[in-house]
């Protein structure tokens, strides 16, 4: 392992500096059997993120002269690149708005605003490694024991629209009440799943899938003239 000062961007090791009189780790001259070289200690550089993890101060040697330090590895970069995906699970909304009705088709969809690709990117040694996570469907739990599964986000309900008209995408038909249930509403989830891919350094590859979820509470009403037929 050698240290060489990086080209620009990424993961950046620095050297421990002093930086008052208390005691603190200072780059060191060769010691016996190491030959020339410094300890050096990790730190964060990205704005807004404090690192509360210590790590202990390592020693890297300096290259030899004409020898190159090994190029980064594409995989750890796009494994480090993934791990800096922020998903967040996308704003339920359902029609009707407030109370759903037994028999009444409800629509279900998820804020478009937060339907699309995300990506993170990973740099290194003049490499870098992009990983873009993509939603491909969405399971619905109704919270009456049913689910339902939805290829994309849903189509938010038209304003003026017949309302005992069904979604045509994504929606469900209750059977029966809330009220009976334990707080008089059913808990509703979307669990929304994320292909991930990443690319860089002339090579592709793919990750396993990941979640978000997002959970509303949904509380469901009969009204005679719907569940009889009546007028």
């Amino acid at each position: 392992m050698f240290y060489r000062p990086p080209e620009g961007g990424g993961l950046v090791v620095r050297a421990a500096v002093f930086e008052s009189s208390e005691l603190s780790v200072r780059p060191v001259a060769a010691q016996a059997g190491q030959g020339p070289g410094a300890w050096y200690v990790f730190q964060c550089t990205t704005p807004g993120v404090r690192d509360a993890l210590y790590r202990p101060p390592v020693w890297i040697p300096d290259a030899a002269p004409g020898v190159e330090a090994p190029a980064p590895d594409p995989a750890a970069l796009a494994e480090q690149a993934r791990n800096e995906l922020r998903l967040a699970g996308p704003r339920i909304d359902m029609n009707p708005v407030g109370d759903q009705l037994v028999r009444l088709p409800t629509w279900l969809w998820l804020d478009p605003a937060g339907w699309g690709p995300m990506s993170a990117t990973a740099a290194a040694g003049g490499v870098s490694v992009t990983a873009v996570a993509k939603p491909v469907q969405v399971t619905w739990s109704l919270g009456d024991g049913a689910t339902v599964t939805c290829l994309g986000p849903g189509t938010p309900f038209p304003p003026g629209a017949d309302p005992a008209s069904a979604s045509p995408d994504c929606g469900y038909t209750y059977r029966n009440r809330s009220l009976d249930a334990p707080g008089g509403t059913f808990a509703v989830t979307a669990t929304v799943r994320w292909d991930v891919s990443w690319a860089g350094a002339g090579q592709t590859g793919v990750f396993p899938g990941l979640t978000t979820v997002s959970t509303a509470a949904a509380r469901v009403i009969d009204v005679p003239a719907l569940t009889t037929g009546g007028g």
